[in-house]
């Protein structure tokens, strides 16, 4: 959503190229007759003539005619006239009359302007700038100094010559190039001949300065709360402080006032949201969110960082937000950290708590706080050696579950072995010790205990190279071999607590690290050997991976008996996973994973994905996820031209498994020279049996404003590779005024 006055551009023609020269001093002229180009200005005052014939009288007047120019500090003056009094320092161009400065032009049939003074008019001037193709035109140019210009009967548009299905239209626009602020007065919106938006006044910024002002109003509507409307205020408070204020009206539920503070300090940057919607008209409730992120350095090596969310009721998001990252949080996060960094050492101190939404469909158990967290790591090199140490302590509360303290500390040694682009082999030994102390009403488990482990693992594999051809292309093949293995004895941990430790994924990383677990309550006993090979086809050409394949499976000598899932009958061989993807052509991609359980002889899980995006602008996903008696999931989305310049987009996002859509996006767009129209429907699940639809309708005027809901956040989210056509590079340069 840009700003309403977009339409600084046009002026950049305007307020970037000084028609005249300096306030006071006389300009002294140079006559160059040789019409080759012109040399540096010697002189930030002195003004160059160069025509087909000049007449000049000493301290009288110069008159030059036939492709005659004046150039002066940059800029250039044409016309098939000039005449310059040197007495009253009045210059003017008659006939075809230019003036340009970097990539800017102004033309018009007259222009009277005095270099002493600065000051002169210009009868119906068009401008055009190359850079962005913007163009505009107006009854009269004033100029009123060096750095101020007012324009009567002012037109701009960003469309081709010959096209003005947008215009925008003022009665009176001035410039001020001091301030870098244009004013424009009675100024309305054209789009194909119909006014659609008007404004008695408005400034705006002439350059990447924030000014205060309206930005674009946005339109849609939600099953949650029916018609809406949002019409934002900008507040540039100070060069590092500013502000949105956000009323959105919601037909069914009421105003909401969305606001937004942010803030950039040399030691300091942050944004603060506080969002309100009093009496709720369905629930009859007060409705808010707040959520602030502070990052502050304090020097000497420390740093803070403060992240706090927090909403009034557990469906805030559901009934209120308009797009499904909103709506999926389940645990809002609260914590303050304090940092520092020593080299070669870190350290972290951290208070954390989390606000959970609960759906009454799908209770989850609400995750620990800590009280504090307080975290200390080391690496240095020696020998040859890599050593490192990682430990932490922690306070974990809760409301309901067991709560105590975890102390941990793992010093760890490395040896690369062998380490050359085609071989290595890194042995590893560590120790990992925990501590506990828990309160003295946790029922069930130990108030002391401890837990010393020894860790070993050796880290090997090769690579080995050929180069090949296919179908007239050369290639690299590659062939890596890699094993690893690790050790690590049983130790029962059954009276252990579980404060924050999850069984990990299983994936190709999860097989080459030494534990089985996420967190530090668990350490898995492993008597494990991993095997995997991978080979890799890569173009001669540009490097890319066009092909990658890779199977890996982990062995156990003895079959591991900490567990937090319940293990297979034979564990001692894990799943098998094989991995095939890459860029095969230039248009399709394909990426796949394939997990496979050889003690029971089925498939566990399964998901592939291929993109078809043979150019801008057309896009095809396929994909499909499958988890064994979990997740059967299809997903396909397009963006794709259907006739002239239409364009269809959408996604379906179906569970065969919950036999629901867990979001359907469908829509067209239509893109112009210098507009584009976005028509876009969105439904998505919100909870386990409920969803909202939203409807999105916007119009784009390129480089100037957007009038409507805007989807393209729920374009770029669902659609993964979307393009927003209208920013595409133009094949064809609009070509300016010549």
């Amino acid at each position: 959503m840009l700003r309403l006055p977009r339409f600084a551009l046009l002026l950049l023609t305007l307020a970037s190229a000084p028609w005249a020269h300096g306030e006071d001093a006389p300009v002294p002229l140079k006559i160059d007759r040789t019409f080759n180009r012109l040399p540096a200005t010697e002189e930030p005052s002195t003004a160059f003539f160069i025509a087909d014939h000049i007449e000049s009288k000493h301290g009288e007047k110069l008159v030059a005619s036939g492709n005659a120019q004046l150039r002066q500090d940059g800029q250039m003056v044409s016309s098939d006239l000039l005449t310059y009094d040197e007495v009253s320092k009045d210059l003017i161009a008659e006939g075809n009359v230019r003036i340009e400065q970097n990539d800017t032009a102004v033309v018009g049939p007259r222009l009277q302007m005095n270099l002493d003074t600065n000051m002169g008019d210009m009868q119906q001037p068009q401008f055009t700038f190359t850079e962005t193709g913007g163009r505009g035109s107006a009854e009269v140019a004033h100029i009123v100094s060096r750095k101020e210009y007012e324009f009567d009967g002012a037109t701009y548009t960003t469309c081709p010559i010959n096209n003005d299905d947008w215009l925008l239209k003022m009665s009176r626009l001035d410039i001020d190039r001091a301030s870098q602020v244009g004013t424009a007065y009675n100024a309305r919106v054209l789009f194909m001949g119909l006014p659609i938006l008007y404004s008695p006044w408005m400034n705006f910024p002439l350059s990447d300065k924030r000014r205060t002002g309206l930005l674009g109003p946005t339109f849609g509507s939600t099953t949650t709360g029916g018609s809406e409307m949002t019409v934002p205020l900008y507040l540039n408070v100070t060069d590092n402080f500013d502000a949105t204020i956000s009323p959105r009206y919601m037909k069914k539920r009421g105003t909401q006032f969305n606001n937004e503070f942010r803030y950039l300090q040399p030691s300091s940057v942050g944004e603060v949201h506080a969002d309100v919607l009093q009496s709720d008209m369905i629930s009859q409730t007060d409705r808010t969110r707040f959520s602030i992120k502070h990052l502050q350095k304090l020097g000497g090596g420390f740093s803070g960082y403060l992240n706090l969310n927090r909403v009034s009721d557990n469906n805030y998001y559901r009934d209120l937000a308009d797009n499904l990252n909103a709506t999926s949080q389940t645990n809002l996060l609260q914590e303050g950290v304090l940092n520092y960094s020593g080299g070669w050492w870190n350290a972290a101190a951290r208070v954390q708590h989390y606000q959970t939404l609960q759906d009454p469909l799908a209770p989850v158990v609400e995750p620990y706080w800590r009280h504090p967290q307080v975290g200390i790591s080391a690496q240095r090199t020696a020998f040859g050696s890599n050593i490192s140490v990682t430990s932490e302590y922690v306070d974990f509360r809760h409301p309901t579950l067991v709560n105590g303290q975890r102390s941990m500390i793992y010093p760890s040694l490395s040896y690369p072995l062998l380490n050359s682009p085609g071989y290595f082999l890194t042995p590893k030994v560590g120790i990992h010790s925990t501590r506990y102390t828990l309160d003295a009403n946790s029922s069930g488990y130990e108030t002391s205990s401890t837990r010393t482990l020894p860790i070993m693992s050796l880290d090997g594999g090769l690579i080995f190279e050929r180069n090949d051809s296919f179908l007239g292309n050369g290639y690299m093949q590659t062939l890596e071999p890699r094993f690893y293995y690790v050790r690590i004895p049983y130790e029962d941990q059954s009276n252990l607590p579980n404060f924050d430790t999850a069984q990990a994924p299983f994936s190709f990383g999860q097989m080459f690290t030494e534990n089985r677990f996420l967190g530090n309550d668990r350490v898995g006993d492993a008597d494990m050997l991993t095997l995997a090979l991978t080979s890799r086809a890569i173009d001669d050409d540009d490097g890319t991976e066009r092909v990658r394949v890779a199977v890996a499976e982990r062995f156990s000598f003895k079959s591991p008996q900490v567990n937090l899932v319940t293990p297979t009958d034979n564990n001692s061989r894990s799943d098998i996973l094989t991995t095939i993807g890459g860029k095969l052509t230039r248009s399709w991609r394909l990426d796949s994973l394939f997990q496979y359980n050889p003690n029971l002889g089925h498939v566990e899980s399964y998901n592939a994905a291929a993109r078809y995006n043979p150019e801008a602008g057309k896009l095809l996903n396929l994909g499909y996820r499958y988890t064994r008696d979990v997740l059967r999931q299809m997903d396909v989305s397009t963006q794709w031209p259907i006739t002239g310049r239409w364009h269809a987009v959408g996604r379906l996002n179906y569970s065969l498994q919950d036999d629901r859509i867990v979001e359907a996006l469908g829509g067209l767009e239509y893109n112009q020279d210098c507009w584009s129209l976005r028509l876009i429907a969105q439904s998505f699940a919100t909870a386990t049996k409920e969803s909202t639809t939203g409807i999105f309708i916007q119009l784009e005027l390129n480089d100037f404003v957007r009038i409507g809901s805007d989807p393209l956040a729920a374009l770029r989210s669902s659609v993964m590779g979307y393009t927003k056509l209208n920013d595409l590079p133009v094949a064809t340069p609009v070509k300016g005024l010549q």
